[in-house]
């Protein structure tokens, strides 16, 4: 049975790309629906062009009230049927009543080697501390920030010469390689952890 996936993104979506581009041939699933909190989301451009239904929900209409906007949002994204929902880039936290209408059949990247740097600025923080490694980390989404369980990390060394920006770059190409790896295994029903070097 083939799997049906939602992600959603706020920016210029380039995990959705690797996500999508990974979902062809013997792939158990297949992208229905990318949805964007921002209407003028590159990733949104992106998609479309792949041929993959596009949807916006603007959080900002809802001047705060965060459960009127996830009302919006769970109902938007319920059409498409989707069996898995992958958050790439979507800079909306969300609250437990949402994640946990969806819990155990969505999914996180996270740029940091989870449980170190909840949060943003991790590439920064990464730095501050005096890291020797760094990466990143695909989890399952509770409604505790950035705390599931563990699906899959890929590491790197930290140069001496990085800066948040060079750190950061180098860091989303491993998640262009873990996040397709893991969704793969995600929705073949295996949830065993996949380790990256």
């Amino acid at each position: 049975m083939t799997r049906r996936v939602a992600v959603l993104i706020s920016g210029g979506g380039s995990n959705m790309v690797a996500l999508a581009r990974s979902m062809t041939g013997d792939h158990p699933a297949r992208p229905v629906l990318v949805l964007s909190n921002k209407a003028d989301s590159a990733g949104l451009t992106r998609a479309a062009e792949m041929g993959i239904e596009t949807a916006v929900v603007d959080h900002r209409p809802f001047d705060g009230d965060r459960s009127a906007f996830e009302a919006v949002l769970h109902d938007r994204i319920a059409a498409a049927e989707p069996d898995i929902l992958c958050l790439a880039g979507f800079m909306r936290v969300l609250t437990a009543g949402f994640v946990e209408r969806w819990q155990g059949r969505m999914l996180n990247i996270h740029p940091s080697l989870l449980p170190k740097y909840r949060g943003l600025h991790t590439h920064a923080r990464a730095l501050a501390a005096g890291d020797a490694e760094h990466g990143c980390t695909v989890h399952e989404v509770t409604p505790a920030l950035d705390d599931g369980p563990i699906l899959g990390q890929a590491r790197l060394s930290i140069d001496p010469a990085d800066t948040p920006d060079t750190l950061a770059a180098r860091v989303l190409e491993l998640e262009h390689q873990l996040y397709p790896a893991v969704l793969r295994r995600f929705a073949a029903g295996d949830r065993r952890v996949i380790l990256m070097p």
